[in-house]
């Protein structure tokens, strides 16, 4: 898989990517991984990105030009069609569902964005997929990316020593996770539930699904809805 940030500040996706499940993927050379400086495509010396709303308004807006450069010199180097991601409050809400469906993609690229955002015009060219990581502005677009990009890198077969592990946590079955325990068996009076300790597999897994739909109602009835819906 081929991955690309377009970010002007290139330094601070470096620094995530540094410490991230990824390089594992990356030493199996199951991911490449390309950090596309923006400022490089700008058209004046000053290397400037961004510019005044049309219309008035606060705020500064990433203009069409340097990204458009950008963009198709990430297109010219894949081998695949890439899918192109701005993260955005506007967008679909990330889930498990899109970050397994772009888990199976060759070829992505992500556009940090900043500022007041970036031309819409961008948006309507190139962008195939808007995503959201919830109800609430950060300070930047690498962060976002970021999310996401961890999200759905850890589903890439062999990045992860363990992928069942993976695959068994929450929203994977649209269900919040069971409660982990491990060594001491007691602790302050806090004891291990008897039956992880039973050795009998059916009644241990029969204990985590219960208490998967247990902690889903009562913390999260929308899934729960969601998760009823699915299994009529």
């Amino acid at each position: 898989m081929n991955i690309y940030f377009i970010t002007p500040f290139p330094e601070l996706v470096e620094t995530l990517i540094r410490n991230n499940i990824s390089n594992q993927g990356i030493k199996k050379n199951l991911v490449n991984i390309e950090i596309i400086n923006l400022r490089d495509f700008s058209n004046n010396k000053h290397k400037q990105i961004d510019d005044e709303p049309y219309g008035g308004g606060s705020g500064m807006v990433m203009m069409c030009e340097p990204l458009f450069k950008a963009i198709e010199h990430c297109i010219d180097k894949s081998s695949h069609k890439p899918k192109i991601i701005f993260p955005s409050p506007k967008g679909k809400i990330l889930n498990h569902s899109i970050s397994e469906s772009l888990s199976k993609e060759n070829s992505l690229i992500f556009i940090c964005g900043h500022y007041k955002g970036i031309d819409q015009r961008v948006i309507d060219k190139y962008v195939d997929s808007e995503i959201s990581i919830g109800d609430y502005i950060i300070s930047n677009g690498e962060l976002s990316s970021m999310i996401i990009f961890d999200s759905i890198i850890r589903l890439v077969p062999g990045v992860l020593n363990d992928l069942n592990s993976a695959m068994t946590d929450s929203f994977v079955d649209d269900l919040l996770d069971a409660p982990y325990f491990t060594r001491p068996n007691e602790i302050d009076g806090l004891k291990v539930p008897d039956v992880l300790l039973s050795g009998n597999h059916q009644l241990i897994e029969d204990w985590k699904n219960s208490k998967k739909i247990e902690v889903t109602k009562d913390r999260r009835p929308d899934l729960w809805k969601k998760y009823k819906e699915k299994n009529k």
